[in-house]
């Protein structure tokens, strides 16, 4: 099965560039203010309009209003929300029906983190995507212990948290995810940039992953 790639928290035209001709799945535009990779509306939908049909656009979002959610979505011309904060399932299903779009709802990853009792609270989630718990809301490097993850979840899993290149085929092997996302683990000299050969390495490893019998 392939293993999907989303590369999150893009802010320049030449490294949306490059994720498409590496093959990414996915491009992630975050829209939370305290992030150091946040994105304006007006800034994403240029970027969005260098996505072929193939690549979805999938907006980041942290406890913000649906009617904010819904009208980035609009402008941008988003594929998909994140919802990365602390939505509860009825605020995060009006997120979804607000923008008209399907949603992924997001889990800081801690060992009390029941995610058999979250994955059936949110059972409307297309996918739900785990990260390792920081104050501020993803994007710290920071990995999980991915025991964690109990087998037999219902839904389909987009695996986060300080992947990289060097670890990205052993988190495939472990945990079977339906994508990875990967941010700090491409990054450049600063969080605003990503650097080209780390796309490449962490693509190259999550094919060489996909390539093993299972």
């Amino acid at each position: 099965m392939k293993t999907r790639i989303k590369f999150c928290g893009l802010v320049r035209p030449g490294d949306v560039d490059d994720a498409i001709a590496l093959g990414a799945d996915a491009i992630g535009f975050v829209f939370y203010p305290k992030s150091p990779r946040a994105l304006s509306p007006a800034g994403a939908a240029a970027l969005r309009r260098r996505l072929p049909s193939w690549v979805s656009a999938v907006g980041l979002f942290v406890n913000a209003p649906r009617e904010d959610v819904a009208a980035t979505a609009r402008a941008v011309g988003l594929d998909v929300l994140q919802l990365h904060g602390d939505e509860t399932p009825a605020i995060a299903a009006e997120a979804g029906a607000a923008a008209g779009l399907p949603w992924w709802k997001a889990f800081r990853m801690r060992p009390e983190t029941d995610l058999l009792s979250s994955s059936r609270s949110f059972g409307a989630a297309e996918c739900l995507l785990l990260d390792a718990f920081s104050d501020g809301y993803g994007g710290s490097g920071r990995t999980f212990d991915w025991s964690w993850i109990p087998s037999g979840l219902p839904a389909r899993i987009v695996l986060s948290g300080g992947l990289d290149a060097d670890s990205v085929a052993h988190a495939i092997d472990r945990v079977r995810p339906f994508a990875v996302d990967v941010s700090s683990g491409i990054q450049g000299d600063d969080p605003r940039t990503k650097d080209r050969s780390r796309m490449e390495r962490f693509v190259a490893a999550v094919l060489e992953a996909d390539a093993r019998p299972r």
